[in-house]
């Protein structure tokens, strides 16, 4: 039985299939991406621990050290959950998918001006989605580019396996795992709205720019999702969420990937 796309063309599909992104545009409207950046500006400004723990009142050289990232907010705010099974997001991903997706991990980026980027790697070497893949839904709620850290992505790296990372430079990442692109393949700019979704899969190479902006900010909201028909993913991204925001308990995937058990491969980005 064929699947009949839903609200992407056959040519938009055909292009997440063979280059292994997809960005569309404006799939989050103003008021949503007010509605966001009002939702993490009250967060910014507490800890939460074990999803946010800034510091708040420390002079400090490091502007991720006032502002880490957000981890998986939608375990503790129900407005970034509502926004992690944004319809207009889980509409694209049926199509991608070819079936229903789940929920599985959200996080917000703040990166203030002077942030370190996040070295080349691959997805799903952390969430070890099985069978199947996972894949990201990368939202703009700055506009994004080369100045202020915009992502970088390494097309038809999809199809390239997971492998096992080599040590970053962490003088320009914030990350310690670094993937080297093929050598006929190289990373470009995804430049981006604010709003513009960024799609991409599991297996895509990719990381960040430094933000080298004096006063831009690069905020984006990430969430990475599940096919339906898998049946393991990484322990830290359970419980899953269907469109209606029911839980689902995939089983937890033991295998220790391309590293063995060397590594701790919690939590990407």
């Amino acid at each position: 039985m064929s699947y009949e796309l839903r609200v992407l063309t056959k040519d938009r599909k055909e292009q997440f299939e063979q280059e292994g992104y997809l960005i569309v545009k404006g799939l989050f409207t103003d008021v949503d991406v007010r509605i966001i950046e009002e939702t993490f500006d009250i967060i910014s400004r507490q800890a939460i621990p074990g999803h946010f723990e800034p510091l708040l009142d420390a002079d400090v050289n490091d502007p991720l050290a006032r502002y880490p990232r957000v981890m998986h907010p939608h375990r503790f705010n129900d407005t970034a959950k509502s926004y992690m099974l944004h319809s207009p997001v889980l509409d694209v991903l049926r199509d991608l998918y070819e079936e229903e997706p789940l929920a599985a991990q959200s996080m917000f980026y703040y990166k203030p001006p002077g942030s370190r980027g996040q070295t080349l790697h691959q997805d799903n070497f952390y969430l070890k989605v099985e069978p199947g893949n996972c894949i990201a839904a990368w939202t703009a709620i700055d506009a994004a580019n080369e100045e202020n850290g915009g992502m970088l992505i390494v097309p038809k790296t999809n199809h390239y396996d997971i492998v096992c990372p080599d040590q970053a430079d962490q003088q320009e990442s914030f990350t310690t795992h670094y993937v080297k692109p093929p050598k006929d393949q190289k990373a470009i700019p995804a430049v981006m709205d604010k709003g513009d979704v960024l799609f991409f899969n599991g297996n895509l190479i990719h990381g960040s720019y430094r933000n080298k902006s004096k006063d831009r900010f690069r905020r984006a909201f990430i969430c990475h999702y599940a096919n339906a028909s898998a049946a393991q993913i990484g322990e830290f991204y359970r419980p899953l969420f269907r469109a209606d925001g029911t839980e689902v308990d995939l089983g937890i995937n033991p295998d220790g990937g391309p590293c063995g058990i060397l590594f701790d491969m919690a939590y990407p980005h």
